[in-house]
């Protein structure tokens, strides 16, 4: 099942995608039936709505607005490790997004104007539907809602400016989560085996398959749940492949005008343009 936020008419909405359109399922936000402890599959059966929506006509928002938490995980591919020139840690490299930076499917990604270093990462986000602490890798995928696409959008002098990445991680406007929040029963386990594709101006710049991650879907909620408790609605972005911007001769930088796009098969496509922020 697609689960999709939106507005339409001045309203946020949830919704079900379905046969090219939507299902008008209430106004409840995801995060808040992920902290109830919904089943999302058995609501989006059982809330019957006779409220049809063009997709074409509504405005898209990230699939879960305020997550609890979302937790990136850095070098997950070891040929992005390698073109990064780091050394493959043997434990995952983890950081935080904020709120804030997040956009949606359609909405434009910014390029800061303190730098003109802004870089495409594209990635599988996990979204929890129930959290916990000291999680089994073997009961972990049970604690999987569903599945969303990520841009992972990176002001590269900033990310450097420091050891740690956090600042060149959150500009406003660059973090691209959406449309879809696909249910984990739609897809194989842990999101294993998916294809996954970033493309700049209809050129592809990254591919690969997410059976190349080095920490899997489950160990990553198992690693992140000895330190952190977990909570339902809080997001893990499992990390990117190789082709990144940055790592190429001349560097790829993206620039206003530039649309860039993150398929993953079983999952669709996240689709931004890229403007520059206006001056002050």
């Amino acid at each position: 099942m697609r689960f999709v936020s939106f507005m339409k008419d001045g309203k946020s909405w949830l919704g079900v995608r379905e046969a090219g359109q939507i299902r008008v399922v209430g106004d409840e936000s995801l995060e808040s039936l992920l902290a109830r402890g919904v089943d999302l599959v058995e609501y989006g059966r059982a809330v019957a709505s006779a409220q049809i929506v063009d997709p074409d006509t509504v405005t898209w928002l990230p699939p879960l607005r305020q997550p609890p938490k979302i937790i990136c995980v850095g070098l997950n591919y070891a040929d992005h490790t390698k073109e990064s020139r780091y050394d493959q840690p043997d434990y995952p490299t983890l950081f935080f997004r904020v709120n804030t930076s997040l956009i949606a499917h359609e909405q434009p990604m910014v390029r800061p104007r303190v730098s003109d270093s802004l870089d495409y990462e594209g990635e599988i986000a996990v979204v929890l539907g129930k959290g916990g602490r000291h999680i089994a890798s073997a009961d972990a995928l049970s604690h999987v809602a569903g599945y969303a696409l990520f841009n992972d959008g990176s002001v590269r002098e900033y990310q450097f400016k420091a050891p740690q990445w956090t600042l060149g991680k959150n500009f406003d406007g660059t973090g691209a989560f959406g449309p879809d929040l696909v249910t984990a029963d739609e897809l194989p386990p842990g999101a294993s085996g998916l294809r996954l594709e970033t493309r700049l101006n209809g050129e592809v710049v990254q591919s690969a398959n997410s059976d190349q991650m080095i920490f899997d879907v489950a160990s990553l909620i198992s690693i992140v749940s000895e330190a952190i408790t977990l909570e339902a609605g809080d997001v893990i972005v499992s990390g990117t492949p190789s082709g990144i911007g940055w790592a190429r001769e001349p560097k790829l930088l993206m620039r206003a005008g530039d649309v860039c796009e993150v398929s993953v098969e079983g999952i669709g496509t996240l689709r931004n343009a890229i403007v520059d922020e206006p001056a002050a």
